[in-house]
Order: structure tokens, then sequence, then C-alpha cells
């Protein structure tokens, strides 16, 4: 992994860490986008994102007919956004349901770890956008003020795209 490779993955990780939820989009059989919450998995991010999800799920027939995904994160108390696009694929992987699984995807697949149902959706990621700024009340309103009086707004904020490939 070269090094400007893992700092964006680093400083990925950084501003999705602790988000419990992402919007996880797929391209339906109609061709139409569409978007539904779900947990990212609980796993140091090194390129790849993990989720839970049902054998029978719309989303795994939507990544078979194409594996094109955005996974989207939002951090209001940190004031910090991601979007994060690549290619998704349907993993039916008993020793990586261990390592991955937690007490929370319980409530979603009752017969537990062994649940025939559940799936895992790998997602590589290819590319990532993202929004940084200050995470407090004061800093989103300094931030607003410093842009009404000077030449470059937004200083304090950082947005940006990275290449993952």
């Amino acid at each position: 992994m070269s090094d400007s490779r893992a700092e964006h993955i680093a400083q990925l990780a950084e501003l999705i860490k602790d988000v419990e939820v992402a919007m996880f989009t797929t391209v339906g059989v109609d061709g139409r986008l569409y978007s539904r919450p779900l947990g990212t998995q609980q796993v140091a991010f090194d390129g790849d994102l993990w989720f839970a999800t049902a054998a029978d799920s719309p989303k795994v027939a939507e990544i078979a007919l194409n594996p094109r995904v955005n996974v989207a994160y939002a951090s209001t108390s940190k004031n910090t956004y991601a979007s994060v696009a690549g290619n998704a694929r349907i993993v039916d992987d008993r020793a990586k349901v261990e390592a991955l699984w937690s007490p929370a995807m319980k409530l979603f697949f009752p017969g537990g770890k062994d649940d025939p149902n559940l799936r895992l959706i790998h997602v590589q990621a290819e590319s990532a956008e993202y929004w940084d700024g200050p995470g407090t009340l004061l800093g989103r309103a300094l931030t607003f003020v410093l842009s009404a009086v000077q030449d470059e707004p937004g200083q304090l904020a950082d947005n940006g795209f990275v290449d993952l490939r």
C-alpha cells in the first residue's frame, strides 16, 4: 500500500470512526437508486467496509446485478461527513461472521451467528469524498463569522476527494 493511500485510508477511518449507521445506496433492479440505513461493523477501516444483511434482502439481488455502491456517513456532533464509493459483494463466510459478530446483530438475526439467513456485504472502497469542519457549535459559528470577513471562506473546513485504488 502506498504511503499516500495509507494516509488517505487513515484520514477516512478517523472521519467515519464511531458513526454507527451509514446510508447504503445500491442500484435497484429497476435502475433506481435505493438508500437504506445499515450498521457498519466495528472493525478497523483498511479500505474495506463490512455490513450484515439477510440473504433474502433486495440488496443481495441489487448487488448481484450491479456491484457499484455508495456508503454515506454523517456525524453532526463532529461536523464530519464522508461519501465512499466502491464495489460490493455478498459473502457467506462463517469465520468472517464470527470475527464481525456483535450482540446488536442478534436483533436482526435471532438465530445468532449461525442464522442461515445471515450474509455479509463486503465493500471495497475505491474513492471517497469528505467534509471535515469544526465540530462544535462555537466552531461552526466561528467558521461562519470568519467566512463572512475573509477572502478565503471555509478556511477552517476541509473538503477533499481521494482515490483509494
